[in-house]
């Protein structure tokens, strides 16, 4: 593992090590935690768009003609 170092507001630093004592953790694991989560997400973000692009490519849908204009939409 490789050590990074962080540069905290003193009272942020104090409330979020109270927060990881609160939660019986520490506040190296709590990074360390939410760090893993964020890449997973956004890891499984990307795969997701990569995954639409898939489906709009190989898409057979068609759009037909457009048979209304703007008036008819905002008609009241």
């Amino acid at each position: 593992m490789k050590n990074v170092t962080l540069a905290l507001d003193e009272a942020l630093l104090r409330d979020a090590r109270r927060i990881a004592a609160d939660r019986s953790t520490t506040l190296n694991a709590m990074i360390r935690e939410f760090l893993k989560d964020l890449a997973e997400r956004e890891s499984q973000a990307a795969q997701a768009r990569r995954r639409i692009v898939e489906l709009c490519r190989s898409s057979h849908a068609e759009v037909g003609p457009r048979t209304w204009d703007r008036d008819e939409i905002h008609e009241r």
